[in-house]
C-alpha cells in the first residue's frame, strides 16, 4: 500500500426531501488500501457508494477518483472503477463464459477471461446458465464483471449479504487476493468480522455522517476497555449501579441482556460475582470475550448495529 491517494471525498451531501441521507462524509483512500464502510442498514453506506461510482449525483461536496471528478468527468471515472451493487440483475439465460465475454466486449481492452473465471472459483461452472449458480457463485460472477476491464478502484457493495459462512469466506479470500494485486478496493459492509477481518481502515456510519475513522484494531483500543462480560439478569439495575463496581468501565443494558467493559477481566468477575451473592441476583448464561468493532458501535451510538 502507498501514500498515493486514489479516493478523496470532501463534504458529500445528499438530500432526499427533508432527508439527508448523507451528511458531510470525508475520507481519503490509498492506493492498494482495502477501505470499509461499517454501518446499519439505512447508514448511508450505499448512498456514499453510488454518488462515487456516478449513479447518483452528490447535492454539495466533491469526490475525485484517481485524479477524475465525479461531477466533471462522468466517463473518465468509469473506466478506472469496477463495481459490484448490493443487488446485481444478471442475464439469467446466458452462461458464465457468455456474459463475461459480453462485458468484455463494452470495453477497448479487458482481462484474460480464462484467468478471471479461474480466479473467482468459476472453473466448473463457466457453462452453467447463470440462473443454476448457488448465491455465492452468482456474487463471485458480480465481482467478475466488476473487473472485466482492470479497474483501479473496486466498490463491493455489502457483498456477502445473504450468504452461507463458507461463501462469505470464500468472497473474503478474493477480495484479499485484489488488495495482493495493488487494486484500491472500497467495500461497505455490516458485518462487523468481515470488516475486521478484510479492511486496512475503516470508516462508522451512522445515520447519514461517518462517527469514526480509523484502523479497526485502533478503533477497538479506544475503546480503552480489552475485554466484554456478558449476561442475562431477569431484572437488572439501572447502568450506574454497575458502574460502581471494581473494575467495570461501562455499561450496555438491553432488557435483560447486560454487557460490562472492562480493562481488567479478573477484577470485574470478581466484583460481579461478590455483588451476585451480596443481592442475590441469578445470573445467567455468563461468557466473556475480547472487545470487536460491535462493542465499538455500541459505544458511539448506544445500540447494536443488528437493531439499528
Amino acid at each position: 500500500m502507498t501514500n498515493e491517494v486514489m479516493v478523496d471525498v470532501q463534504n458529500l451531501v445528499k438530500r432526499y426531501g427533508s432527508i439527508t441521507a448523507v451528511n458531510g462524509v470525508a475520507f481519503q483512500v490509498n492506493k492498494g488500501e482495502i477501505f470499509g464502510l461499517l454501518g446499519p442498514n439505512g447508514a448511508g453506506k450505499t448512498t456514499t457508494i453510488e454518488m462515487l461510482v456516478c449513479l447518483r449525483k452528490p447535492d454539495e461536496g466533491t469526490a475525485v477518483l484517481a485524479g477524475f471528478d465525479v461531477r466533471k468527468q462522468v466517463n473518465k471515472v468509469k473506466e478506472v472503477i469496477g463495481v459490484q451493487l448490493q443487488s446485481t440483475s444478471l442475464f439469467e439465460l446466458l452462461k458464465v463464459d457468455e456474459i463475461l465475454h459480453l462485458y468484455a466486449s463494452f470495453y477497448p481492452t479487458h482481462v484474460n477471461i480464462n484467468e478471471l473465471i479461474e480466479d473467482m472459483l468459476l472453473t466448473e461452472k463457466r457453462k452453467d446458465r447463470i440462473k443454476g449458480l448457488s448465491g455465492g457463485q452468482k456474487q463471485r460472477l458480480a465481482i467478475a464483471l466488476a473487473l472485466i476491464h482492470d479497474p483501479d478502484i473496486v466498490f463491493l457493495d455489502e457483498p456477502t449479504t445473504g450468504l452461507d459462512p463458507q461463501a462469505r469466506r470464500t468472497l473474503w479470500d478474493i477480495v484479499l487476493h485484489l488488495k495482493e494485486r495493488g487494486k484500491t478496493v472500497i467495500l461497505s459492509t455490516h458485518y462487523m468480522d468481515e470488516a475486521h477481518v478484510l479492511c486496512d481502515r475503516i470508516g462508522i456510519m451512522d445515520q447519514g455522517e461517518l462517527i469514526a475513522l480509523d484502523t479497526p484494531t485502533n478503533l477497538v483500543k479506544k475503546l480503552q476497555s480489552s475485554s466484554t462480560v456478558e449476561f442475562h439478569l431477569s431484572n437488572p439495575p439501572e447502568e450506574e449501579w454497575f458502574m460502581s463496581m471494581e473494575g467495570v468501565d461501562e455499561v450496555s443494558i438491553k432488557d435483560t441482556f447486560v454487557q460490562l467493559y472492562t480493562d481488567d477481566l479478573q477484577v470485574a468477575l470478581t466484583s460481579l460475582i461478590q455483588a451476585s451473592e451480596q443481592h442475590q441476583f441469578k445470573i445467567k448464561d455468563l461468557q466473556t470475550r475480547l472487545a470487536t468493532l460491535e462493542d465499538v458501535f455500541i459505544h458511539m451510538t448506544g445500540r447494536s448495529i443488528r437493531e439499528s
